[in-house]
């Protein structure tokens, strides 16, 4: 069997299982040769999935596959001279069947068609073989005809998993998932009832038995009998104390500070200056450096400068009428007017060579080009995931951005190529800037076109390249690599440097070799506190730590700070709140602000506030973008909760948001971690594709650093020393989870090791939007209606609706099973968090979606509000600062109608905030909006 990444052996009849390969190995799905000597099975050791073979006592473990492909699932054939294996090796776009010639080690195709094809099971004579076709149904290729047979008929509403032929070969065995119904069945019979079955092959034994895995257990049985479960215990070791100083954001001293947000910067065409946006505003600066200009500074979210050819202007996108829209400023007369009033948001923008067109991104990625004169908008692409930032090719012929390229459907990573588009006839073409390699980012790393059109430059593995390109675009020969340092954003500086961002610096190269040189930005930020004193008069107060609430209350605040908290005296209070009730602010730890921040602008900040929420967290988010974000907001430039955060999630050499940060090898996490430490990370993620030796590297590092690090997985992070663990089973390189099940639900040992680690979990409950069925009020709020964009809202809306509908009654039994998972780690001791995913969930009411969902299927109010304060502050380790209303800790309060404590709902009754002492009501954050 496969437990927690590792291969193990035990009797038929249980007892203890010995393990045969490490936590490096990374390997799954093992299946014994026909002689019963070796196992062959597929491992995740060197960054791609790849087949091994290991002998059964553990010896003899040696590699079969290599390259830039996965390759799973592998099954010996009968006569042990084949492994049958699913691969998206085969240039389909797809996943396909193959078969791998074990005296040779030839590999051959079996089956060629652009289906997602999987999961193959052998015949017992060896002439077929069964294998999932798109997850809904079962087919059988002849092996010597190539001839297909559909086997498992498609079920509405259904997935199939795991076939497995019978020892006759006369039927096939398979898990069948119907909303929150697992099954395994047998031809047209269904041999379990109320079984959470997991999706693989059963094993048939020579007495007819077989034995497959469900309710966390390896099960075994008659196919008309009674099932019983195979006892076994498995020892694994985790790490259970993190001792390392945490590095913790300085919130106290005003000293002024350099400005390291610099996000997006781009050169005029004649190279004389340099745009940027910085602390919430647009700005000018000569490009041998000094003092920058504000060109744009209103309070509104403006972002993504861009100059007009001539030099006279710049283009931007702000939300100053209501929504992001493209503006054009007059850098002569200081003017400013509205290019476009399109549908949706208007993005990241750029001027054609000719000054007459812009082109930009909307919110649902698609490109769009604008005249520049008449406003006029067209679609030039269909809507991408995620796109990057486009640039025109000097005769203004062509496009080009970067774009995601899967592999295939059933897994969504792929590499960040070039995509190249002819806004005239539609046609789109793909580039890989180095093979093998993506471009770093799908933000502002490239690719760029040079002003001669001779070249496109762009970031691989955080090092600037160029490529010479033909006049399509295509590459000419070999890319070169430019820069020997930590490089983001790259742009064109004149005709022949690069301008890029190193750290938080400008920096400027020449193409053709040459040193680097900074180019000194004299911008500076203060941290904006509060001064002054004052005392709030409270009707009630919960600290964060009290089982009640606390009545009648003052609460003496000095600057930003809580002096104390006292029972009321009349004629002290300063801020009449005796009909509220306060509460700490509220802490959502993970949400993404750039996922869709540029869309959101202004409305994002505010609608946090408006519902409470004081802090937040972001594991993953653009690294300027951030940066910039973190300091415009600390220095009281923009509104919005306190920000910590880290940059590019670090993942393996393949991606899938733009956002990730794809490496190739153990060096370039050096980088990765000289950016952490130069840019301020709070915390390091990683996500779903980096190999364990890199994840253990990564973990040193990071603490060495001060840094805490969470990833998706629960083990091997708990054995190398991971600090947390994000979701409770969401996305994963397996494409299934090993922490909960498909229906939901964690079993003992998920429960026992977070616990014993002591690593967080943050649940990030998607799953509470079915509950809009029984309660539309955070849909129906004004707070909603008026600060979220138009076609969120219209997004939320059809999500209500789909949660009155017959399929969300299976999503609110998953969503009871998550919430059972994180109540049991919760009530033994584990360390819960709360968090939404946000804007991947509803921004704001997702963390009250969570917190409700979490009361209705068994926590306290009293719980689920510690997941959002006290212990979310520790996870922060903020502990003494935040969370809770006591002497010393940061004036960071909520105030409420009701009581929370005994109705969950009251704490979205939010009627102002006080954040750092300073004060926001509802009504003043929506005001902007409101009209």
């Amino acid at each position: 069997m496969d437990l927690l990444t590792a291969l193990w052996v035990l009797p038929i009849t249980g007892g203890t299982a010995r393990r045969l390969t490490g936590d490096l190995q990374d390997a799954t799905q093992p299946h014994w040769s026909p002689d019963g000597r070796q196992l062959v099975f597929q491992s995740y050791r060197d960054g791609h999935y790849h087949l091994w073979l290991i002998d059964r006592d553990g010896t003899g473990l040696r590699q079969l596959t290599t390259g830039p492909f996965d390759h799973r699932e592998p099954k010996f054939s009968p006569d042990g001279k084949q492994i049958a294996f699913a691969s998206d090796r085969g240039g389909t776009g797809s996943y396909g069947l193959f078969s791998y010639e074990a005296a040779s080690g030839d590999i051959r195709a079996v089956t060629r068609s652009p289906q997602e094809e999987a999961a193959p099971a052998w015949s017992p004579d060896g002439t077929r073989i069964a294998y999932v076709v798109d997850d809904t149904a079962i087919d059988v290729i002849d092996i010597a005809t190539g001839k297909i047979v559909r086997q498992v008929e498609p079920v509405p509403g259904s997935i199939v998993l795991g076939p497995a032929f019978t020892t006759d070969g006369m039927d096939l065995t398979y898990t069948r998932l119907t909303g929150a119904r697992t099954e395994l069945v047998l031809g047209k019979t269904v041999l379990t009832s109320g079984e959470d079955v997991f999706g693989f092959s059963v094993s048939w034994l020579p007495d007819g038995d077989l034995v497959y895995t469900a309710d966390g257990r390896i099960r075994r049985r008659t196919p008309a009998g009674a099932g019983r479960s195979i006892p076994f215990q498995a020892e694994v070791p985790v790490v259970t104390r993190r001792e390392y100083p945490r590095a913790a954001p300085d919130l106290g001293s005003d000293e002024p500070r350099p400005v390291r947000g610099i996000a997006g910067p781009v050169a005029a065409s004649d190279g004389t200056r340099i745009a940027f946006r910085a602390l919430n505003a647009l700005w000018s600066l000569p490009a041998s450096g000094g003092k920058p200009v504000k060109v744009v500074d209103d309070g509104y979210f403006a972002s993504d400068p861009d100059f007009s050819p001539d030099g006279t202007a710049m283009v931007y996108t702000s939300d100053r009428a209501g929504k992001t829209e493209l503006w054009v400023h007059e850098l002569g007369t200081g003017a400013d007017r509205r290019l476009t009033d399109a549908p949706g948001a208007q993005l990241a923008p750029r001027w054609s060579p000719d000054g007459s067109r812009i082109a930009y991104t909307d919110h649902d990625g698609a490109v769009r080009v604008a005249d520049v004169e008449t406003g006029a908008v067209r679609q030039v692409t269909p809507a991408l995931f995620l796109p990057g930032r486009v640039s025109w090719s000097p005769d203004g012929r062509l496009l080009a951005l970067a774009a995601v390229k899967p592999f295939s459907k059933r897994f969504r990573e792929g590499t960040n190529q070039i995509l190249i588009v002819d806004p005239g006839t539609g046609g789109l073409t793909y580039h890989e800037p180095v093979p093998g390699r993506s471009i770093a980012t799908r933000g502002d790393d490239g690719p760029v076109w040079s002003p001669d059109g001779r070249m496109l430059a762009f970031v691989v593995e955080s090092r600037a390249w160029v490529s010479d390109v033909d006049a399509a675009g295509r590459p000419v020969g070999d890319a070169r690599q430019v820069t020997s340092e930590v490089t983001d954003s790259p742009s064109w500086l004149g005709r022949d440097r690069l301008l890029y961002l190193n750290n938080g610096r400008l920096r400027a190269v020449p193409v053709a070799g040459g040193e680097p040189r900074t180019i000194p930005v004299e911008l500076h930020w203060r941290p904006a506190r509060a001064t002054g004193a004052a005392v709030i008069h409270a009707g009630a107060v919960w600290d964060g730590e009290a089982t009640a609430l606390r009545r009648d209350v003052d609460i003496v605040l000095d600057g930003d700070r809580i002096e104390a908290v006292l029972p009321h005296r009349p004629g002290r209070s300063t801020v009449d709140a005796s009909g509220l009730t306060v509460i700490p602010g509220l802490i959502d730890t993970h949400n993404h602000w750039f996922l869709r921040g540029r869309q959101w602008g202004d409305r994002q900040g505010r609608t946090w506030l408006a519902y409470g929420i004081t802090s937040t967290r972001s594991p993953g988010d653009p690294a300027y973008q951030m940066v910039e974000n973190r300091e415009a907001i600390a220095s009281g430039r923009r509104i919005g909760p306190r920000y910590f955060a880290t940059g590019e999630p670090i993942d393996g050499s393949r991606v899938y948001y733009n956002f990730m940060r794809p490496t190739r090898s153990a060096a370039q996490l050096d980088d990765e971690m000289d950016r952490a430490r130069a840019l301020g990370y709070e915390l390091v993620k990683t996500y779903v594709r980096l190999p364990v030796d890199r994840q253990r590297e990564l973990v040193r590092q990071a603490h060495q650093a001060g840094l805490p690090l969470a990833s998706h997985y629960l083990y091997p992070a708990a054995r190398v020393g991971m600090d947390g663990m994000e979701h409770t089973g969401s996305a994963n390189r397996l494409g299934y989870s090993h922490t909960t099940s498909r229906l939901g639900r964690a079993y003992a040992d998920v429960v026992t090791l977070f616990v014993t680690s002591g690593m967080s979990i943050t649940p990030t409950l998607y799953r509470a939007i079915a509950r809009f069925a029984e309660d539309r009020s955070l849909v129906d709020d004004p707070r909603t209606r008026a600060l979220f964009p138009a076609w969120e809202y219209e997004r939320l809306l059809a999500k209500a609706d789909e949660a009155t509908l017959a399929p969300a009654a299976a999503v609110r039994e998953i969503l009871a099973a998550n919430v059972d998972m994180v109540l049991r780690i919760h009530r033994d001791g584990g360390f819960v968090i709360a968090g939404t995913d946000a804007p991947l969930d509803d921004l704001a009411i997702s963390l009250h979606g969570n917190l409700r969902a979490m009361v209705r299927y068994g926590f306290t109010p009293y719980e689920a509000l510690r997941t959002a304060t006290v212990n979310a502050a520790r996870a922060l380790g903020m502990e003494h600062q935040l969370g809770r209303i006591v002497p010393g800790a940061l004036a960071d309060l909520t105030f409420v109608t009701g009581d929370p404590l005994t109705d969950i709902n009251a704490a979205a009754a939010v009627h102002q905030v006080i954040i750092g002492g300073v004060a926001h009501t509802v009504e003043d954050l929506l005001a902007p909006f409101s009209g």
